[in-house]
């Protein structure tokens, strides 16, 4: 019988997969340093464990039973003075070896898309890392590489809140956001299936000028977008790497790396980006 466990769960994409496999009824192991923050989730076959991820003596006889392990641990911005390889290699790694102990079928891991090509960055680097001792583990296993989630574009959705957008370039690399709640769909069901590795994105491939026109209309503001000369963000860049600490400089190497180059990935789901960016508008309103 299929019994999950979930680490990350009290994460953004953590809460969908929660909602996902609740609506399957899936006999679920959700981990949480704050069990708290999952107050709102209750099922018959959910059981909540405090643990720290970061701590293995903490994740001891949790794995019991379990048939899968889900983990969409990572981190974008470094808390608590923990570095990528303290979580997104070492908290991994120490998932891995209690499923290994205990006798799990599978792990499913999430990554991102690009990873295995961007090794060069922080981020990636603590990532494929644990991806590289994944897949000699000797569990089944399936990488999970989405594109970018809707609320990672929140920050162009509150900068069009003045009523201007600005991007370096000329705004034409093109990228297939996805929902969380789409991206839980696939992961869910990579649990009954045998592949290897998932790029997924969502339904619609968008330019990022596309994008910052669903923005600023989620306002009512006319378009309005200043386009920056790449040399600025190449030189931004080349200036950070020197000077700002690795907890400081990896966001920032991601992002600015990332927003030049296409990142498209197969389609999948039914949320648009444009009636996201209306809802979060109208829930900013109303607060």
């Amino acid at each position: 019988m299929t019994h999950v466990l979930l680490a990350g769960a009290t994460g953004y994409l953590g809460k969908h997969i929660l909602k996902e496999l609740e609506s399957w009824r899936i006999p679920t192991t959700a981990l949480a340093r704050n069990p708290n923050k999952l107050h709102a989730f209750a099922w018959n076959e959910l059981k909540v464990a405090k643990a720290e991820v970061t701590d293995p003596e903490s994740l001891a006889g949790l794995f019991e039973g379990v048939s899968t392990v889900i983990s969409t641990i990572g981190i974008t911005r470094q808390r608590d003075g923990l570095t990528y390889m303290d979580v997104d290699y070492q908290a991994n790694m120490n998932l891995l070896a209690e499923a290994s102990r205990a006798g799990v079928k599978k792990f499913i891991y999430v990554s991102a898309i690009g990873g295995e090509r961007h090794r060069h960055l922080q981020i990636f680097k603590a990532k494929e890392r644990f991806v590289d001792v994944l897949k000699q583990s000797g569990l089944e296993y399936t990488i999970v590489r989405p594109n970018g989630f809707f609320s990672d574009l929140n920050e162009i959705l509150f900068m069009a809140k003045r009523g201007r957008v600005y991007m370096f370039g000329d705004g034409e690399y093109k990228l297939n956001p996805i929902h969380g709640s789409d991206l839980a769909e696939v992961i869910v069901q990579a649990i009954a299936q045998s592949v290897k590795e998932i790029e997924v994105g969502g339904p619609d491939v968008l330019t990022q000028n596309e994008i910052a026109e669903m923005a600023l209309s989620a306002w009512n503001h006319t378009p309005r977008i200043t386009h920056l000369p790449d040399w600025i963000r190449t030189f931004a860049l080349k200036v950070s790497r020197r000077v700002l600490d690795e907890k400081i400089f990896g966001p920032i190497e991601f992002f600015l790396t990332l927003i030049a180059t296409d990142a498209v990935a197969p389609r999948y789901g039914s949320r648009r980006l444009q009636e996201y960016y209306k809802q979060e508008v109208k829930n900013h309103l109303n607060h």
